[in-house]
């Protein structure tokens, strides 16, 4: 019976594969007999069917198309010579052929043996599962695939793959060794001159037979090693240029480095351009596992901070919180998920309410967890006797024996008692207003920052209050937001707008000031974290 076969010219380039199974399957999907790539190739596109000595191809109901010698065909027998074409754009062709006892028929090629065409197609077959793995797989199983599948189409002992950090310097990600084992280790037993000129000059290099005599200077290293042969070629991605000047431009992002001890040849002539294009698809399958393994990290630490800012407001306390004597509002707005500002209702243990707003240094999760634990200081210790100078002292104390280096918190924190007796310090932040009959004061009465004196000292006032009476605190992100122009929103208008806004009771002015500010900022980003709190004493 003639040898059939099918001469096929795609993006690998020209190779011979032999029809030796009486139904011979053609696609995309893993298990056909022929694997093929490209958006044109529906996933089981065809099949070639022998009928004794008649040979027949059946489109299995692809989406493109078969074509025979240009024409759609659903089944149609072939004949030696017959142009066959599977999908529209024309990037995969093959040509049936025979062979009769040895003789080829005109017009077909001998330059690819049905072995190396063996071999073009397990290129095939790995290159479409690398694009595949590229999109939704990690990047060590894409290294391993790549390295193992090089190591057996070159027949090398080892090999290990360099990836390109940031700063362009070659970094070692993964060895493996025949068998499929991966070597240990973070670095290679070889010279690191052969990759970093490879990726430094981008071309490939082979170098053979080192241990035959006319050792080169350069690769005294690798002969000390025992190493007979080396293959080492640029992984690089190529698309097209934004310039006019060229049409093409590449970047490289690694090396994949071969070699062996072993007597003979380690990479032939004709395996070479398989090693290029197999080389060329794994550097496109790498960024690809790279960027999705980045996707898949920032996905993952995004979900981390929707939750750590779910909790950040969960220990913050309800908006409003009002008694027979008191009203309060207090709001917070961070300019990321989570953010270093807080405010805080306490009850303290001589029966007064006590109200904290606290703006630590830093922004993000540090300042986040510092928020955290300043919380649980100030819930703790307003539970024991003592006032707020007591309170702020032991904040900066227990900051200090923690040994944060630079973080630190401006905390401001007043008690209120039913007769409208209010104590508070002043821990460095910005001093709130006091609004009483028309006129306003700042409270300004406390020390230094908390967390980085030792000997600071703590000053408590005290004042009496009047119904009417109206507190309102605010972090620096409000005092110092800036609009389009750069110029300062300041304590000025701050206080314009507490005293408009007196009469809508503190909701209504936390709410009037807050909408002022964005008003003014319109059109800029939120740079830092922003919290207000009011609270007007009502009497008894």
């Amino acid at each position: 019976m003639p040898e059939s076969r099918l001469e096929i010219k795609d993006a690998l380039g020209r190779r011979v594969v032999p029809i030796d199974k009486e139904v011979f399957t053609i696609g995309r999907r893993v298990g056909n007999d022929l694997r093929l790539a490209g958006s044109d190739i529906s996933r089981e596109h065809a099949e070639l069917v022998r009928r004794g000595d008649e040979l027949r191809i059946r489109d299995r109901g692809s989406r493109f198309g078969t074509f025979v010698n240009g024409e759609r065909v659903s089944e149609q027998a072939l004949h030696p010579g017959d142009l066959i074409r599977l999908g529209q754009s024309g990037g995969v062709e093959m040509k049936y052929d025979e062979d009769d006892g040895g003789r080829t028929r005109a017009g077909s090629s001998t330059e690819h043996p049905s072995s190396m065409g063996a071999d073009f197609r397990q290129v095939a077959t790995l290159l479409e599962g690398l694009r595949a793995l590229g999109s939704a797989r990690v990047l060590d199983e894409v290294l391993a695939m790549v390295i193992d599948s090089a190591i057996e189409m070159s027949g090398a002992e080892r090999g290990f793959i360099m990836l390109a950090d940031p700063a362009g310097r070659l970094e070692f990600k993964l060895a493996r060794a025949r068998g499929r084992v991966t070597l240990p280790g973070r670095t290679f037993e070889t010279s690191r001159k052969i990759p970093e000129a490879v990726f430094r000059e981008g071309e490939f290099r082979m170098v053979a037979d080192l241990l035959d005599g006319n050792l080169p200077a350069a690769h005294t290293g690798t002969v000390a090693l025992g190493i007979r042969h080396v293959f080492c070629i640029p992984l690089k991605l190529v698309r097209l240029a934004d310039t006019p000047e060229s049409s093409f431009e590449e970047r490289r992002i690694g090396v994949l480095y071969l070699d062996s001890r072993e007597r003979g040849t380690l990479v032939s002539g004709a395996v070479r351009s398989g090693m290029e294009t197999l080389a060329t698809e794994a550097a496109v399958a790498i960024e690809n596992a790279r960027l999705y393994r980045e996707a898949v990290e920032k996905a993952r630490m995004e979900q981390e901070m929707r939750i750590a800012a779910e909790i950040q407001q969960a220990l913050l306390p309800p908006p409003s919180w009002s008694t027979d004597y008191f009203e309060a509002e207090g709001r917070t707005l961070p300019c990321r998920a989570i953010g270093g500002d807080f405010f805080d209702y306490l009850r303290c243990a001589d029966g007064a309410a006590a109200f904290a707003l606290a703006d630590v240094s830093g922004k993000g999760a540090p300042a986040a967890l510092l928020t955290a634990m300043i919380q649980g200081v100030l819930s703790a210790q307003a539970a024991f006797s003592g006032g707020p100078a007591a309170v702020l002292t032991r904040v900066n104390e227990v900051l200090l024996q923690r040994a944060l280096g630079s973080r630190f918190v401006t905390l401001f924190l007043a008690a209120l008692t039913p007769a409208g007796v209010l104590r508070y310090c002043n821990a460095g932040h910005n001093p709130p207003f006091l609004v009483s009959g028309g006129s306003a004061r700042r409270l300004e009465t406390g020390g230094l920052i908390c967390g980085l004196f030792p000997s600071a000292t703590y000053q408590e006032e005290t004042l009496q209050l009047l119904p009417g009476d109206t507190l309102v605190a605010f972090s620096d992100g409000v005092s110092e937001a800036f609009n389009a122009e750069g110029e300062e929103f300041g304590d000025r208008r701050i206080l314009e707008c507490v005293m408009g806004s007196l009469g809508a009771g503190v909701t209504g002015l936390v709410a009037s000031l807050l909408d002022a500010l964005h008003a003014f900022t319109a059109g800029t980003v939120q740079g830092d974290d922003i919290t207000v709190v009011a609270v007007r004493y009502n009497g008894q």
